[in-house]
């Protein structure tokens, strides 16, 4: 019966009319349902819990300050009284890199009552997507690891995940490399990078990238490295693309004895980042000069300090969380999606089935310029063959210079001629 409301002469007065209650008695003292009370602010509206799961403690990649970004958010929203009235309840999830355990989360999440999934890492979207599909949970801006993030119904992305990124790599390494080698997980997610690597390549005029497969997990990469090295030649680029094991790479990489000849190194924002810039010597380290292909703007754009802001009140202190890792900075942009998904629904009681049908009816969402204004109707994706569901097919272009990360050039990329 959703929708549809029984008149009545007493019927019970809604947030909507309360909100114009309180304005009315501004200034005089508090009434009850008006202002602040205890706990969250304007009273009425029903807890709204969703998850946020991601790696923690494995092997290979992980993804720790996805869910500790998702608590600090839950707690500067509820502590200036929610989400139109409502608390938002966080549960989060470890998935441990095992498409078992991502299925066990995901089953949690229904089990739990959670009305969406949101700002999560995982690359087994086939084992989580089939239970969220069960229980008619909506994915809301995943990380964008996974094909089934970009092709099931109930996927809305806030980015062009591993596709865009890959893509756009291939674009800004068309301007200056002559040859490229691409080191990649031998994982059936990193089975499709060299595609889109190349298509970018492409759009340059350059031949197709050498394919070179690694361990996720492996402690040393020097034949790896050698591997990559011969294949790029003078004035060529070795781009890599192996999550946390990136580190691992490059640090083989540059234990290589010396041969002269003149080879750029790249990589993709979430391989690499600020931080690994830092640990590794900073401007006298193997990064300077580096290309770096992202989503966003650079860290140190201003338009990502309301993030700033809570993270410094709100994370307590977490180390876990870094500002400048886009798996951070894609959990703030999902919640951000999330509060404006509710805040259009402005209801007593939000369902997973409200979030969905106020998706894909055209909420639109603005990020404060972190991304372009996303939507998720069926005419606001791009219908790229494999990712169908992509609304933000934006990259931006950075380079390592004085051991910072800044912009190569102002503004998005937008690839998605490129995907297409």
């Amino acid at each position: 019966m959703t929708g549809w409301r029984r008149f009545s002469l007493l019927r019970p007065v809604t947030r909507r009319a309360t909100r114009v209650l309180c304005s009315a008695v501004a200034g005089a003292t508090l009434v009850t349902g008006c202002g602040i009370l205890p706990g969250v602010a304007g009273g009425g509206g029903d807890p709204v819990t969703v998850m946020t799961w991601a790696p923690v403690g494995t092997n290979a990649t992980n993804m720790p300050g996805m869910p500790a970004m998702a608590k600090a958010y839950a707690r500067w929203v509820n502590a200036s009284g929610g989400i139109n009235g409502h608390e938002l309840r966080v549960l989060t999830c470890n998935e441990r890199n095992d498409g078992g355990a991502a299925a066990d989360c995901a089953r949690r999440a229904a089990k739990e009552n959670a009305v969406a999934v949101v700002g999560s890492y995982s690359q087994h979207g086939r084992e989580f997507m089939a239970p969220l599909e069960a229980a008619s949970i909506p994915f809301l801006g995943g990380y964008g690891i996974t094909d089934e993030e970009f092709n099931s119904f109930l996927t809305y992305p806030v980015n062009g995940g591993q596709a865009a990124l890959m893509a756009g790599n291939g674009r800004q390494l068309s301007r200056a490399c002559d040859r490229t080698a691409l080191v990649r997980p031998d994982t059936i997610s990193g089975d499709d990078l060299p595609d889109l690597i190349d298509s970018g390549l492409a759009q340059g005029r350059r031949a197709p990238a050498t394919d070179v497969r690694a361990a996720e997990d492996a402690t040393d990469y020097t034949r790896v490295a050698e591997r990559a090295r011969e294949r790029a030649g003078d004035g060529g680029c070795v781009t890599a693309v192996l999550g946390e094991r990136t580190e691992t790479f490059f640090d083989s990489y540059r234990r290589l004895p010396e041969d002269a000849r003149d080879i750029r190194i790249s990589s993709v924002l979430g391989s690499v980042g600020q931080s690994l810039i830092n640990r590794t010597g900073g401007k006298d380290g193997p990064f300077e000069g580096a290309y770096l292909t992202g989503w966003y703007p650079v860290a140190s754009d201003p338009a990502w300090q309301p993030m700033r802001k809570v993270i410094d009140t709100y994370a307590f202190g977490d180390d876990a969380i870094d500002p400048a890792d886009p798996g951070v900075q894609t959990t703030w942009i999902a919640y951000t999606a999330l509060r404006a998904v509710i805040e259009s629904i402005d209801d007593d009681e939000i369902t997973a089935g409200k979030l969905v049908d106020a998706l894909d009816h055209g909420v639109s969402v603005d990020t404060g310029g972190l991304t372009p204004r996303l939507r998720w109707r069926y005419e606001d994706m791009l219908g790229v063959p494999g990712f169908p569901r992509i609304v933000n097919a934006d990259v931006t272009f950075q380079v390592v210079r004085e051991g910072r990360l800044v912009a190569q050039r102002r503004g998005f990329v937008n690839v998605s001629g490129t995907l297409g």
